[in-house]
This record gives C-alpha cells, sequence and structure tokens, in this order.
C-alpha cells in the first residue's frame, strides 16, 4: 500500500507551475480525479483547468483515461499520477549499511539492494558507492540514466537541509560540512535531498497511520536515539535549524557520571541507546574495541550480539532493557507534554526484538504525563519496521517532484527532450 501524499493548500493562482503544482498535488493525493473535481477544488475556470492539466499530461506526469460511463455525452477522463514519468532514487544510510532503492512514482520498488558499509570510511568514498549502485540499479531495472527525477539520502546524524549536508555528526568523522546534495546532484542531474534519517523515519510512519491518528511523535532506539515529529496536517516539523527531534541528548536525571559520544554528560542516549547497553552489558572481553564513538565494527557487533542474547530472553540484558525503557519514557514524557501528539511510535531493533522496552516506556508516560495529554494518545511499535526511512522517502521525493519548483524543472526537462528529438514544444 502506497503511503498518503499530502494535499496542498490554496497557492498561488497567478503562476503557472504554483497551479500545475497543486492540480498534480490534488491528483496523487486522490482528492481529485476528473477535471469537474479540480475546477471545484481550485476554484480555476474549466478552460484554465484543461489548459494545465493538458501540459501535464503532454509532458508524461498525469495520466488521462477516458472513465468508462453508458450515459450520454463525452466520458470524463479520469486522471492519475504517471508512475511511469520518471524515477525517485533513495539512499538510506546507517553506520555500518547502506540501502539503495529505485522506486517509480506510485512507489512501487523497482530495484533495490542493502550492503554493508561504514560511515566511517568518508563522504568521498560512501558517494562513489552510491552511484555505482544505483548505476547497477538503473540498469537492472532497465531505467534510462535519465530518468531520476529526484534523490533522497537519508543520514544517520543532524543535517542542514537547506545545504543538504551533515552538521557535526557523531558517528560520521569527516562528513561535516560535506556538500553532499551538490556532490551527487551533479553526478545524477537530478534534485538532491538530504535530511536526518529519523525525520524519514517519522513521516513515513506518519502518512501509513490514518490522519486522525496526527501529529505522530517517532522515537527510534538504535547506535543513538532520535526522534522526528510530523505535525497535524502531515508536515515535518524540523525545527529553525533542522534540529528538533534530537532527544538523545537530552540530560536524563542522576547520570552525571555517565560521558556521553557527544562529550556531554548524563544523555539518555549514553544510557538507553542500544549500543550504550550493548557496551555496558557485554561479556567479558567480548567488548574489547567497542568504544562511545558507535562507529567501529567491534560496536557493530556487540550490538548484534546484545539483541542476540535479548531475543533470547537472558535475565540481565532484560533488566537492561526495562530500566532504558523506563529512562526513555521519562524524556517522551517531556517531548508529550511539550508537543502533544496524538500517536507516539517507538522503533529500532531493539524494539522488535522484544516488548519491554515499549512497555516500560509506556508505563513512564501513563504515570507521569498530564491526563490531558495522555487521554486519547496511543503508544505502539513501528508498522514499517525497517522500512520507515524508505517510505518517508519516497513521499518526501515525490511531494518535492510535485512542487512548483519540480514541475516547473519536470516541464523544463520534457522541452529539452522535445527539442533534442526535433519536435516543436506547444507551450
Amino acid at each position: 500500500m502506497a503511503a498518503r501524499l499530502g494535499a496542498p493548500g490554496s497557492g498561488s493562482r497567478r503562476h503557472p507551475d504554483a497551479v500545475r503544482s497543486r492540480i498534480a498535488r490534488l491528483v496523487a493525493a486522490g482528492e481529485a480525479a476528473h477535471r469537474l473535481d479540480l475546477s471545484r477544488l481550485t476554484g480555476l475556470s474549466r478552460s484554465s483547468i484543461h489548459t494545465h492539466v493538458q501540459d501535464l499530461v503532454d509532458a508524461g506526469l498525469l495520466h488521462g483515461d477516458d472513465a468508462a460511463g453508458g450515459g450520454r455525452g463525452r466520458p470524463a477522463l479520469r486522471l492519475s499520477l504517471a508512475g511511469d514519468a520518471g524515477v525517485v532514487l533513495i539512499a538510506d544510510l546507517s553506520a555500518f549499511s547502506a540501502r539503495c532503492v529505485v522506486a517509480d512514482l506510485t512507489q512501487r520498488v523497482l530495484a533495490e539492494l542493502t550492503l554493508p558499509w561504514r560511515l566511517a570510511e568518508g563522504p568521498q568514498l560512501t558517494l562513489s558507492f552510491l552511484a555505482d549502485r544505483f548505476a547497477g540499479l538503473l540498469e537492472q531495472a532497465g531505467i534510462p540514466a535519465d530518468r531520476p527525477r529526484v534523490l533522497v539520502v537519508g543520514l544517520p546524524g543532524p543535517v542542514d537541509v537547506a545545504r543538504g549536508m551533515a552538521v557535526r555528526p557523531p558517528i560520521m568523522p569527516g562528513w561535516d560540512g560535506f556538500p553532499v546534495a551538490e556532490r551527487l546532484a551533479a553526478e545524477f542531474d537530478c534534485p538532491v535531498l538530504v535530511d536526518n534519517d529519523v525525520n524519514l523515519m517519522a513521516l513515513g510512519e506518519a502518512r501509513t497511520v490514518p490522519p486522525e491518528q496526527l501529529p505522530v511523535f517517532f522515537v527510534t532506539v538504535g547506535a543513538g536515539i532520535g526522534a522526528g515529529f510530523v505535525l497535524a496536517d502531515g508536515t515535518l516539523h524540523r525545527g529553525a535549524d533542522g534540529a528538533a527531534g534530537d532527544i538523545g541528548h537530552i540530560r536524563a536525571p542522576g547520570a552525571d557520571d555517565v560521558v556521553c559520544r557527544c562529550g556531554k554528560v548524563g544523555c539518555v542516549e549514553a544510557l538507553a541507546s542500544t549500543g550504550a547497553l550493548a557496551r555496558r552489558h557485554a561479556p567479558p572481553g567480548a567488548a574489547d574495541g567497542a568504544d562511545a564513538s558507535a562507529g567501529t565494527a567491534a560496536d557493530d557487533a556487540a550490538m548484534r550480539a546484545f539483541l542476540g542474547r535479548l531475543r533470547d530472553g537472558l535475565p540481565d540484558e532484560l533488566r537492561a532493557v526495562r530500566a532504558a525503557g523506563a529512562t526513555l519514557g521519562e524524556v517522551v514524557a517531556l517531548c508529550i507534554h511539550m508537543l502533544n501528539p496524538r500517536h507516539v511510535v517507538v522503533g529500532g531493533e531493539v524494539v522488535e526484538a522484544s516488548d519491554d522496552l515499549l512497555s516500560a516506556v509506556r508505563g513512564v508516560v501513563y504515570r507521569q504525563a498530564l491526563p490531558l495529554a495522555t487521554r486519547e494518545l496511543t503508544i505502539t511499535r513501528s508498522v514499517l519496521g525497517r522500512d520507515a526511512s524508505m517510505v518517508g522517502a519516497m513521499v518526501l521525493g515525490v511531494e518535492h517532484l510535485l512542487s512548483p519548483t519540480g514541475i516547473g524543472r519536470f516541464l523544463d526537462q520534457d522541452d529539452r527532450h522535445d527539442t533534442a528529438r526535433g519536435a516543436h514544444p506547444a507551450r
């Protein structure tokens, strides 16, 4: 099932690309299937709607099919987003792996692969690695090199979304300020969107649950702890500088002697993340070489081993996870008071391995948070699991393509292709 795409607001009625964007997004969101629907929703005349729709159909972004009908007159044209108008590329990166996905505009996955990869290798090698993998996937799926319309990159660290780069990421040495979007845009000749991976997870979860469950507060527990917040209208809240949701570095009470990888002491991430639990509760000698940077192969191996023991139900690991859930629950309760979400989602492999962390979070939240904030609150595990960031990236990529800027670029490319073939664009 495809994730829900957001319908646009009123927008400009004068700029052609803004009008075409609104039309395309209404169709993609399922709000409008016919030109009469579009005229009613936008307030534009039938002739204006006809012109703009025809531009989008001619460019191949919308499909127009004659609707079956037994009535008199010309059958209505049923509109839909054209899945074959291009592809969205998705690079979902973690500290120790890279997932590359090629999807069409209807969110159908055409090709994908997941491979071991250490972000500590640095941005130059990583981006070359991604370029090679995507070239292979496009060839495998039989997709021409000029069909990627947008590339979305999820990074496990703070991201300056406007500049498309990581900012002081703790587990990504050498990535601070590196122009990820600029380098990849030159490689693929398409827009590149770079975002925090937890933001993408939150967006994917929020666009999959029913709209009445928004706002959604998403928390993930892994090598670190992060969060994303999706507003009632389905949009991400990134904050003024893209730092919203970095809850892993909120100070936990009574932990002044615990040093976090960020350099401060007492961060909830240093107490309750899977990486921290694995380092503190590894068997003697098993964690040698694993350190607080969470960027080494030894640290990854320690986490895998800890999760294995947790799945086996070993008592020390269960107790540790329950204590971590109680600590995390204190922070989540604070966030609920500030944000008042309708739905809290907790994700990560530790949640998939055992119900104990989620249960502990629930217990603390319902005990600590005020009744008004929890009256209709639900707290659940992730529905999408490991696919959450991929789904969020699809949504982000398609909605960018259907934005006024994306529509303008799409139509310009279509005009250039027509000119190269010797055609004369009608627009």
